[in-house]
């Protein structure tokens, strides 16, 4: 079956600007254009819309969905297996979140006691599996199965004490990154501080330091634009600083 822009638009859930903005940056191109110059969709691209809209509801770039969609060795098949486990992910971490809900009702209306360390759970579960939907798939790469699972219990193990230092730490550590960047100079106190203070946050998620490590996390915030974007929000080449820094601090 084929459709018109406005008629898949309609039928997907998006707008027309939308599609048209996909076949712009060559991410979902219609199969043709009709004489009337309207263009034309087909079932390929129908499917390859749903895989994108699956790519979106994980947080990923258009960058990254169409590196992944055009790619020669993509496997639409593979590809709707891990969005059902992902999905299944989400699924569990909002069942936890409505089940921690309802439990602190009963909580406020008397019916029960609770720990403290349960009322947090939920909420660290969804950073795991934030950072999972994201990231996921590139850090298993990188470090490993059993380095990734190890830093999830550690997470999942946090007392609240541990996770608001981790929430203050990671405020401290961008405020002072960005305070070390004008300063253009990662050898100095400032940027030897931040990197000081990125080994700490680190270390609430890691099961052990090393320097090299440390080195590599920094180059990948510089080499994967996911990354790249969250500490260069404010200012443009704060990554690459960060990782100078780091190179330094570790004696690298």
């Amino acid at each position: 079956m084929e459709y018109t822009v406005q008629r898949l638009a309609q039928i997907a859930g998006v707008s027309t600007r939308t599609l048209r903005y996909y076949d712009e940056i060559g991410i979902l191109k219609p199969a043709r254009i009709n004489s009337s110059g309207y263009r034309i969709y087909g079932q390929f691209e129908v499917d390859r819309l749903q895989q994108i809209l699956f790519y979106r509801e994980l947080d990923l770039s258009l960058d990254k969905i169409k590196e992944i969609v055009t790619s020669p060795s993509f496997d639409g098949a593979e590809a709707l297996r891990e969005h059902r486990v992902k999905l299944l992910e989400k699924r569990g971490q909002l069942d936890l979140l409505i089940s921690n809900v309802d439990k602190s009702i009963a909580l406020k209306e008397g019916k029960i006691t609770m720990m403290d360390q349960e009322k947090f759970a939920g909420f660290k579960q969804k950073l795991i599996a934030d950072n999972e939907a994201q990231y996921g798939r590139e850090i298993r790469e990188k470090y490993g199965e059993e380095a990734v699972n190890k830093s999830n219990q550690k997470v999942k193990g946090m007392s609240q004490e541990d996770y608001d230092k981790i929430t203050r730490l990671g405020t401290e550590l961008k405020e002072t990154l960005y305070a070390a960047f004008q300063t253009g100079d990662p050898a100095g106190e400032l940027a030897q501080k931040a990197a000081d203070l990125h080994r700490q946050w680190l270390s609430f998620y890691w099961d052990s330091y090393t320097k090299e490590a440390h080195v590599g996390v920094t180059q990948m915030y510089v080499d994967d634009e996911r990354f790249t974007v969250y500490y260069d929000e404010k200012q443009p080449g704060t990554a690459a600083f960060l990782r100078d820094a780091v190179l330094i601090y570790t004696g690298a």
